[in-house]
């Protein structure tokens, strides 16, 4: 019964959460909706999900938040400065190939969007066997290390969650 109320809990769970975070305001009616959308949604996109993706460490998504979002504030800095003092002749963009280690859908997807949502990054492509992504940078004078950061940093830590 529970199962059938809430197929996807944290997918709920991340409903409420923006919901209320979206309305900017913490009152009984605005909670109520939000418990409404977290539960109604999920039962509804559960059929186009038939494999769900299994967390192995939830716990441990917590902690890739916080270095995600420390990443990104860190990194507006590094791109102003570069944006505002790096002359375009010096300027080094590069297109770089960072393969994975993750098989699932679900952690190469979030790896993908780390990726994107950090400043100076893009994830451009991923290559038909789905064991690489080809990311562009902005500004990087040692390719091999950015590749280097984004394997220990993130998909080191995608695999603890999901594999």
């Amino acid at each position: 019964m529970l199962r059938k109320l809430f197929p996807h809990p944290y997918l709920t769970l991340l409903l409420v959460i923006s919901w209320l975070l979206l309305v900017n305001e913490y009152k009984l009616g605005s909670l109520v909706f939000a418990l409404i959308l977290g539960i109604i949604i999920p039962m509804i996109t559960a059929p186009y999900w038939p494999d769900r993706p299994v967390l192995r460490n939830p716990m441990a998504i917590i902690g890739y938040v916080l270095i995600v979002l420390y990443d990104i504030v860190k990194s507006n800095f590094i791109v102003a400065g570069v944006v505002l003092f790096t002359p375009n002749k010096k300027l080094q963009s590069t297109w770089i190939t960072v393969p994975l280690e993750l098989r699932s859908p679900e952690a190469i997807t979030v790896l993908a969007g780390t990726i994107t949502m950090t400043p100076g990054t893009v994830t451009a492509d991923m290559s038909g066997d789905g064991r690489a992504l080809l990311v562009h940078c902005l500004h990087a004078p040692d390719p091999d290390a950015v590749r280097d950061e984004i394997k220990t940093r993130y998909e080191a830590r995608l695999m603890r969650i999901f594999e």
